[in-house]
């Protein structure tokens, strides 16, 4: 998420206007329903895991123990379980 200076992007009268209820913090102001992007769907992360979780799927159907995966991937065992059994 991109950070804007509220006074460099908005008309004065605006911004005025926002800091009866905000001043000196953070807002954050949602993308239009159309506009909305699924978290990971721009940078990419999102397929990255995807695409990660199923080679956990795949080397487990070939008999690769919990464990091993675990160590492999970095990840708990109990997270390897719950890739496993997540479809």
């Amino acid at each position: 998420m991109k950070h804007h200076n509220a006074a460099a992007v908005l008309p004065a009268a605006l911004l005025q206007e926002l800091q009866h209820y905000v001043q000196g913090g953070y807002l954050y102001v949602p993308t239009k329903g159309t506009a909305h992007r699924a978290w990971g769907e721009v940078s990419g992360s999102r397929q990255a895991l995807d695409r990660r979780n199923e080679a956990i799927r795949a080397e487990r159907r070939r008999g690769v123990s919990f464990d091993t995966l675990a160590q492999e991937y970095h990840l708990s065992v109990s997270a390897i379980r719950k890739i496993v059994y997540a479809k």
